[in-house]
């Protein structure tokens, strides 16, 4: 008999554990469990961030990595996203208020085009083209169509089928884009709008769609050559208003509805094409859904994002397609240990397996001296506050905290070493609350907040003994939150008074003044934080104007999308880092503890062998 070492030249490898990191197609033997292992790739849908706006009928295109959303329904919104591969952040609003009604546009994050749509009233011939910041109009389409396929580059692109108004009578029209000018070319075979698309512009792909508006949906599919259309196969399910994306010969197929083109009832069918034939994954999309955009460069991974559920309801939900060896977890939050006594407005220092609930309101007459000691499972208490606090700052370790200010306004400080707090001989020079903190109990800061008349942008930087004076904000604000260290950290949402209009505008911190970062998706006042730096920072909670679930995550310029909380919540603290952050408390005196666990990577192991 043939041995495995003669076949590929070498043993199979013995280990007690499973090994770390392992290949594709990788083998061994794992003595523990009496079991030969290897990695294999496997298919499946993964939950991604949710997009700020939810919509149907939506635009896009792009890579998994750097996809780009644009326009949609309902109601009609110009608004672009941008996909990092982790999250969504606000793009450039379209000039023209849109509904694609189908892909609606070709290109990359930073250099693509938008063509047709439903304007809410009627369809346009409308082109935009994208520089990663703005949109910027060019050369109309030659005919106001809704609901076209789309491929190619820029300067290099492949726009067809499509249809006018109700009752949305399907098109075969093409026409290639040079950049500038769009020309006439071979006809599609079969009339149909809300087309999947993929390919470029010499090796173009079209699938499914409405041939006749609502009435019924195609299972066509037809290859471009640069001048024809040719029939393919067939797809397994008729489907239009799907996500799709790819080349002419590995394209992915995901939702979509039939047989109406209005997104309801939706699938959550994955079909892929090979170049030759069409074949229905075991994969499946989590939320059933039509009329969603999408973006991917191969049938291996891409992205599906927004579109309408059966309910019916308009969605941002995002999922991610892999073939892959590696099994993607993606961020979430979780429930923790709830706090003993409910509270909001407190401050908290540590990670999040070891962090202090330090002081908050209870309700009136208001602050407490009750601290609470986090060990990642569940709270218990701790040594108490020498004075009661509420709207307080704070920072530090478990061990090693530190808690200033108060309500009413104070500038008074305590430092705690892990058995009892000391109230230091030097308070603030300004009295506040409500302010942003951030660092740790050796070089701390406090940013803004109110000094009870005013709202101020005073910062204050303490050494370990004293407090001096730091830069002024650029935004004077109270009510928001902050991250980072000392010499290296950011300020994030807030208001000028708790009824006011939200900040969105973010600032940085460079140990001697402020400069504007990204601005935060939607203004926000009474959220929480959480970082260990600048540039890994993450934003929760709040209200906009009414409590929020919402989560961000800050990559140093710009905030995107992460998973929401929960449950919405306001006012209370946050402690640890982007990847393993924790939510406590909030208002009305709430207990709950949340705990945030950033996506992960690791290897599709199987077992080859069951005994």
């Amino acid at each position: 008999m043939t041995t495995f070492k003669e076949i590929q030249g070498r043993n199979i490898r013995s280990y007690t554990t499973n090994p770390d990191n392992p290949l594709e197609g990788q083998m061994w033997y794992n003595q523990t469990e009496l079991k030969l292992k290897g990695v294999t790739a496997l298919e499946a849908w993964s939950s991604g961030s949710s997009l700020s706006t939810s919509r149907g009928f939506i635009g896009g295109y792009g890579t998994q990595t750097a996809g780009l959303a644009f326009g949609g329904s309902s109601p009609y919104v110009a608004a672009t996203e941008e996909y990092n591969g982790s999250g969504w952040s606000n793009g450039g609003n379209l000039n023209t208020t849109r509904s694609p009604y189908g892909k609606g546009g070709f290109g990359t994050q930073t250099a693509g085009v938008a063509v047709g749509g439903y304007t809410g009233t009627t369809t346009t011939n409308s082109t935009e083209q994208y520089d990663g910041t703005s949109w910027t109009a060019s050369t109309n389409y030659p005919a106001s169509y809704l609901g076209i396929g789309a491929a190619g580059t820029q300067t290099v692109g492949l726009a067809f089928g499509g249809a006018p108004t109700s009752p949305y009578p399907g098109q075969t029209t093409t026409n290639k884009f040079d950049g500038t000018t769009w020309t006439s070319t071979g006809s599609l075979n079969t009339a149909r709008l809300a087309i999947g698309a993929a390919g470029t512009q010499t090796a173009g792909l079209g699938f499914g769609g409405f041939p006749n508006g609502p009435a019924s949906a195609s299972n066509a599919t037809e290859e471009f050559d640069g001048s024809t259309w040719t029939s393919g196969n067939t797809m397994p399910t008729s489907t239009g208003g799907m996500a799709g994306w790819g080349t002419q010969t590995s394209a992915l197929s995901g939702g979509g509805s039939t047989p109406t083109f209005f997104g309801s009832p939706g699938l959550n069918t994955t079909m892929k094409y090979d170049g030759t034939t069409w074949s229905t994954s075991p994969a499946t999309l989590a939320t059933t859904r039509g009329a969603l955009g999408g973006a991917g460069t191969d049938g291996n991974s891409g992205l599906a994002f927004g579109g309408r559920t059966p309910s019916p309801a308009y969605v941002g939900t995002t999922e991610e397609y892999n073939f892959s060896a590696q099994v993607i977890t993606p961020g979430a939050w979780a429930s923790g240990g709830a706090l003993s006594t409910g509270r909001e407005s407190m401050s908290s220092a540590g990670t999040q397996t070891a962090a202090l609930a330090v002081g908050g309101r209870v309700g009136p007459p208001g602050g407490t001296t009750a601290v609470e000691s986090y060990n990642g499972t569940s709270m218990s208490g701790a040594p108490s506050l020498n004075t009661a606090r509420q709207y307080a700052g704070g920072c530090g370790t478990q061990t090693a905290a530190i808690t200033y200010a108060n309500n009413p306004v104070s500038g008074a400080t305590e430092e705690y070493d892990g058995s009892s707090w000391a109230t230091q001989p030097n308070s603030m020079s300004t009295a506040r609350r409500s302010f942003a903190s951030f660092g740790i109990q050796t070089a701390a800061l406090a940013a803004g907040g109110t000094t009870g008349p005013a709202v101020s942008s005073l910062t204050e930087e303490y050494n370990g003994t004293s407090w001096t004076a730091g830069g002024a904000l650029s935004q004077a604000r109270q009510y928001f939150a902050g991250a980072g260290i000392e010499t290296s950290g950011l300020v994030f949402g807030g208001s000028d008074n708790p009824n006011s209009t939200k900040y969105t505008n973010t600032e940085e911190y460079g140990g001697t003044s402020w400069t504007a970062g990204g601005a935060l998706p939607t203004g926000t006042s009474g959220l929480m934080g959480c970082g260990a730096t600048q540039t890994a920072a993450l934003a929760f909670g709040g209200y906009q104007p009414s409590k929020v679930a919402t989560t961000v995550e800050y990559d140093g310029s710009a905030w995107s999308s992460k998973p929401a909380m929960g449950g919405a919540t306001a006012e209370g603290s946050g402690a640890g880092t982007n990847v393993a952050g924790l939510s406590i408390g909030g208002s009305p005196a709430e207990t709950g503890v949340e705990e945030f666990t950033g996506e992960t990577t690791a290897a599709n192991v199987v077992d080859i062998t069951t005994s």
